[in-house]
């Protein structure tokens, strides 16, 4: 490659690669805020000094962080920014302290800093209990995650500008070379690195520990893993893990793996493969390089010493070999940006939550469904977001005599059985049995980010199972068409109301112990078991009160609607001439509790033949 065209490269990656991933991540803020960065406090040890640094990745959006300074050697120096793993303590993690200290010691600037949700920034942080509500890492990011995916602003988003900030803090330090600034992390911190890789055009070299692999080894073996892992319709747009280091080639990149990591080190391999094919296509083939060392997952030091001597190479020059002195780590509160140990209760701001919080709002305010002319131009938006195919329905009379009929999603068993008791035919719609999580993760949220990769989500594959049973059941010879009623419960509320929608003709729907809204999970701080029915970017188009109003009137009947929290409910989103609210009490039966859902099918005709229950096709 001539040599003004490997420059080109270097400082550009390929157009379309780099729109996809923009579109994926929800794109990224336009404007650069102030950093108002300010040190706190300063400390010196044997060979470097310690800057304990705040500043702001959005207005009032703070980032805790440690600035380790070489005190030998001239100035600028090469620099590293340093992104923390899933240790709870973040950025003061022995295990990255021990990075962190050999860089400074071996001549680098290293910015080490906080993510969301661990160290400093906790953003689930109670007060009263002196801890996160919900533990660092993993459920702090998933919970902020899931709310993120509502709007179509993945949390990735916020974890790739917080880099990005990071990057421009390091340009105003006069002891840091800013053409010599790279990016190394493990785990989430190999993760960081890898988004930022993609994203942050300065960066002069990256490395990610544990954590490349390729995405059918990994749904393969552990599955899916954190939301700021998963953008959505990443799959469905063909791409995988080697599309990070494509973005970032023809700049170096090292992948250092563990050959017994639960990120597949089969799937580590044939991403170096392809990705040395890449660098070898470019001309740049000393650019690419792979260290793995037979051991479990962490940034163990033959994978820390195999960083140093990359980054040695890439950024200096020197080809040598690293060996890791032994060095003493500092405790945690001796890292401390804030008086306190938390931003919470220091010096407050933004979090995740709130800035999703504040979007979501004027998203919603903005949505389609507020400007659509008719019931059937918000269908055509439902079934394109869930991505739910048209099916066709054959007329039919309905001659006296034939019985109403209940189709029943979620509901216990003992209430159907109570309902054919009644004289109803009942068919019933299995919702689906998610296995056991792995690695810590609910089996709800990895069958529900498996769907999002590919753009899609498990409410719309439950929408579309409803939708069937429902044309199913209509064209029963034993049914009344004009008389069937849906009745879902918990989550499975959500699928329901909209196949309801799509339907427009059933005599009754009622959803028991389901959440009213989706804009509702984005507004409270903290919800439950909400992964199931997440459909990323929905509140761009609409929410379950804008499907509720093109029922039938009169025709929804709420019963114990719950709160994002699994509290009950009042709601207030929907429109009051729209839907009624029942109750059951304690020992009710249900055609006494349900009395008045029931009564919109009439009385049933008694006796009536059983239907089999529909299980998902």
């Amino acid at each position: 490659m001539p040599a003004f065209l490997l420059l080109l490269a270097f400082f550009q990656a390929p157009d379309e690669l780099h729109s996809k991933l923009l579109s994926l991540i929800g794109g990224l803020p336009d404007l650069r805020a102030p950093l108002n960065a300010r040190v706190t406090g300063v400390f010196e040890r044997p060979g470097y000094r310690v800057e304990k640094v705040v500043f702001d990745s959005l207005p009032n959006f703070r980032v805790t962080a440690d600035l380790y300074i070489p005190l030998a050697g001239q100035p600028p120096f090469p620099a590293v920014l340093g992104v923390a793993g899933h240790s709870d303590n973040g950025k003061a993690s022995a295990t990255y302290q021990h990075a962190w200290i050999t860089l400074a010691r071996r001549g680098y600037v290293v910015l080490a800093y906080d993510p969301p949700g661990q160290g400093e920034r906790i953003e689930y942080f109670d007060p009263e209990l002196g801890r996160s509500r919900l533990s660092p890492g993993v459920n702090e990011h998933n919970s902020a995650g899931l709310q993120c995916l509502l709007t179509g602003a993945p949390i990735a988003r916020y974890f790739v500008w917080d880099g990005v900030r990071a990057f421009d803090y390091l340009t105003t330090r006069k002891e840091v070379d800013p053409k010599r600034i790279a990016v190394a992390g493990n785990s989430g911190g190999g993760t960081q690195a890898a988004l930022l890789a993609a994203f942050e055009p300065r960066l002069a070299a990256a490395v990610s520990s544990c954590y490349i692999t390729r995405w059918k080894e990994l749904l393969e073996g552990p599955g899916p893993q954190d939301s700021e892992q998963i953008l959505p319709g990443f799959l469905a747009q063909g791409l995988d893990f080697v599309d990070y280091i494509k973005a970032f080639s023809p700049r170096p990149f090292l992948i250092t793996s563990a050959v017994r990591d639960y990120f597949p080190i089969a799937g580590a391999r044939a991403t170096f493969e392809a990705a040395r094919s890449h660098y070898a296509a470019i001309d740049a083939p000393g650019r690419i390089a792979f260290f793995e060392y037979d051991d479990t997952h962490g940034w163990s030091q033959p994978r820390r010493e195999a960083a140093y001597r990359f980054l040695d190479t890439q950024l200096k020059g020197i080809g040598a070999e690293v060996q890791e002195a032994p060095l003493q780590t500092e405790p945690e509160s001796a890292l401390w940006v804030t008086p306190t140990g938390q931003l919470a209760t220091s010096f407050g701001g933004e979090t995740v939550f709130s800035l999703n919080r504040g979007l979501a709002a004027q998203v919603f305010s903005r949505r389609k469904a507020l400007s659509v002319n008719s019931p059937d131009q918000l269908r055509a938006l439902v079934r394109e977001r869930l991505q739910v195919p048209q099916i066709s329905r054959l007329a039919r009379t309905s001659p006296p005599g034939l019985a109403p009929a209940v189709l029943a999603t979620g509901v216990p068993k003992a209430d159907v059985d109570a309902l054919r008791a009644a004289g109803f035919l009942v068919r019933s719609v299995d919702p689906p049995a998610f296995p056991a999580g792995r690695g810590g993760y609910s089996g709800a949220y990895q069958a529900a980010a498996k769907q999002w990769l590919y753009s899609k989500s498990l409410v719309g594959l439950q929408t579309a199972e409803i939708e069937g049973a429902m044309a199913e059941l209509r064209a029963a010879p034993n049914v009344d068409p004009s008389r069937i009623l849906l009745w879902a419960r918990g989550n499975a509320g959500v699928p329901a109301l909209a196949a309801a929608a799509l339907d427009g003709n059933l005599a009754a729907v009622l959803l028991e112990q389901t959440v009213t809204s989706w804009f509702s999970i984005t507004q409270w701080r903290l919800h439950q078991n909400a992964a199931e029915i997440i459909v990323p970017g929905v509140l761009q188009d609409f929410d379950l009160p804008d499907l509720a109003a093109i029922l039938p009137p009169q025709s929804l009947f709420l019963a114990d609607p719950r709160t994002p929290t699994g509290a009950r409910a009042l709601p207030t989103e929907y429109n009051k001439g729209t839907f009624a609210v029942l109750e059951r009490p304690e020992g009710w039966p249900v055609t006494a509790a349900l009395a008045p859902f029931l009564l919109r099918a009439g009385q049933p005709a008694r006796p009536a033949a059983d239907l089999p229950p529909l299980r998902p096709r």
